[in-house]
């Protein structure tokens, strides 16, 4: 049992002392930090356009075959460039509606009714469509949830960044200047609208008019926000006034707005309780308040 205690004690206090030097120990010297600064990195292989996988291809022949108006197909390619994907891939789009429109029937067919051997009635017929109609629709719903979901994410946005355009324009530099800064900040590394603002300013460096890509980039992002963001924009460069003021009142009026959707959706939240305060907290405390009471009242009627 000593010896036990002993070795315990032993390992315990080799394992403390081994935790305490281990920083020490593991931590690089300065020397060496600034030696790997000057060595040579391996420079990666550009692929200009990556290429795209069989699965997607596939799946873009077969929503080829799928004969919808050019009017539908347009409304469907704008959605999914406000979405954030590229219009060539409404084909791609189209051929999971496809895909899903008889690949879920199938699987109830073959998974369920031939693994039971249930007979085909017209419960089985009824299930059969419904499924159908579930798998060509759920496409367009999950592509509504995306456009809605990246709206929102502008909307958030466009006052901060109008903010950092402010002070870009206070501190002197030009409006591409500064649009091109806003792209470079951590800040919005991912956010969709310093993307779409980085097109927009490749787009104008490739020769293209600054007002004309922004009014497309508007068209891309399809928010009503952004749209009247580059009207004032124009109206600015026409009229020649202080753009920083106008920056300024706009990301005002914007924030306000902003504030105004909060409230909106808090004053709504006390109508959207009452449903499930009627189905989940009051019979609680129905059961809670009246229990006790018919126990008595059961007691004194049946004693």
């Amino acid at each position: 049992m000593l010896y036990a205690i002993t070795a315990t004690v032993f390992l315990a206090i080799a394992l403390l002392t081994c935790a305490a030097i281990y920083p020490s120990l593991a931590r690089r010297s300065t020397v060496q930090n600034r030696l790997e600064k000057f060595e040579t990195a391996e420079v990666s292989k550009v692929e200009l356009v990556p290429e795209a996988p069989k699965w997607y291809d596939q799946l873009g022949q077969l929503g080829k075959s799928l004969n919808l108006s050019p009017r539908e197909q347009g409304k469907y390619r704008r959605m999914l460039v406000a979405a954030g994907y590229k219009k060539e891939s409404v084909y791609v789009f189209f051929g999971c509606k496809l895909l899903l429109t008889l690949a879920l029937p199938g699987a109830y067919l073959f998974l369920y009714v031939m693994a039971k051997g249930l007979a085909l009635d017209t419960a089985f017929w009824l299930i059969i469509v419904t499924l159908a109609i579930v798998g060509y629709l759920a496409p367009s719903y999950w592509l509504y949830q995306q456009y809605k979901e990246r709206q929102l994410q502008i909307f958030h946005t466009l006052p901060d960044i109008l903010d950092l355009l402010t002070v870009c324009v206070d501190a002197g530099l030009s409006m591409d200047a500064a649009l091109i800064k806003t792209t470079e900040v951590p800040q919005f590394a991912n956010d969709p609208l310093a993307k779409e603002i980085k097109v927009a300013t490749m787009e104008t460096r490739a020769g293209k008019p600054r007002i004309e890509s922004l009014r497309d980039m508007a068209d891309r992002t399809m928010v009503d926000d952004v749209k009247s963001f580059v009207t004032m924009l124009a109206q600015t460069e026409r009229f020649g006034t202080s753009l920083s003021q106008a920056l300024s009142v706009h990301a005002d009026s914007l924030r306000t707005k902003r504030r105004q959707y909060a409230e909106e959706a808090a004053a709504k939240t006390t109508i959207k309780m009452i449903f499930p305060l009627i189905l989940f907290v009051f019979p609680a405390l129905l059961v809670v308040i009246l229990g006790p009471a018919y126990v008595q009242i059961s007691k004194t009627l049946f004693n």
